[in-house]
């Protein structure tokens, strides 16, 4: 969406396909991961809080129906809070620091629009960045086993941050759940998810194996047109 060379890229794409593209917008996206997050977990889940960490932006999004009652985006992606934040390998505890105050700053007027929302009865975490820091820092929720229902808690993702920080990235694919694409990212996701956390009081969430691929296949299929064959 906010890359400078953007159009052009769109441009070749449809090229080479035959085929128009849609940019999805912030707030789009926060609402298709929303829509598959509360398929995921039906409709007697209640009232949802999201959180979904992109490469180039941070989705939030709040509500108790189908789709959400608020919905936001901010420009705190992995990638892009790495490559803004935490360029070097390792990136440090300083650098680490700076990442977390510019997070805090940005969070500030969504964790108040997020305030006037009913308690959440689930507060959910999405993509892959997520999943990945939950099997790093959470733990399967009772009843489920490996990595089908799991919960990461804030205090413990907030303990992972400083020793991520030190280690370089090819030690980082060493660790439980992070894979090579997602080891020059992690440092940053720890970072903004745990901030997100932090700023909208949250003590732990539920991550949800659904998220904005879903959403949008959930949104198609419910857009086709289906008719009967005639005769």
């Amino acid at each position: 969406r906010d890359a400078t060379n953007g159009a052009e890229v769109i441009a070749r794409i449809e090229e080479a396909l035959g085929q128009d593209l849609q940019v999805l917008g912030g707030e789009s996206e926060a609402r298709f991961t929303f829509l598959a997050v509360r398929r995921w977990f039906g409709w007697s889940a209640g009232q949802i809080l999201l959180f979904d960490i992109g490469g180039g932006s941070l989705e939030l999004a709040a509500g108790a129906d189908e789709l959400p009652e608020v919905a936001a985006s901010v420009p705190l992606g992995a990638g892009r809070a790495t490559v803004e934040f935490l360029p070097n390998d390792p990136p440090g505890e300083e650098a680490v620091e700076r990442l977390r105050a510019h997070a805090a700053v940005t969070l500030a007027p969504i964790a108040a629009l997020m305030a006037a929302q009913p308690k959440p009865n689930h507060v959910v975490g999405s993509s892959k960045a997520i999943r990945s820091l939950a099997k790093l820092a959470g733990y399967p929720a009772a009843g489920w086993s490996g990595s089908e229902r799991m919960l990461l808690p804030r205090t413990a993702l907030g303990s992972w941050i400083p020793r991520l920080a030190r280690l370089p990235a090819s030690a980082r694919q060493e660790l439980p759940g992070i894979t090579p694409d997602r080891t020059f990212q992690i440092v940053a996701a720890a970072v903004v998810l745990h901030t997100a956390m932090t700023a909208l009081g949250v003590e732990e969430l539920e991550v949800s194996p659904w998220a904005l691929r879903e959403g949008v296949l959930l949104r198609y299929i419910e857009s086709l047109s289906w008719s009967e064959p005639a005769g």
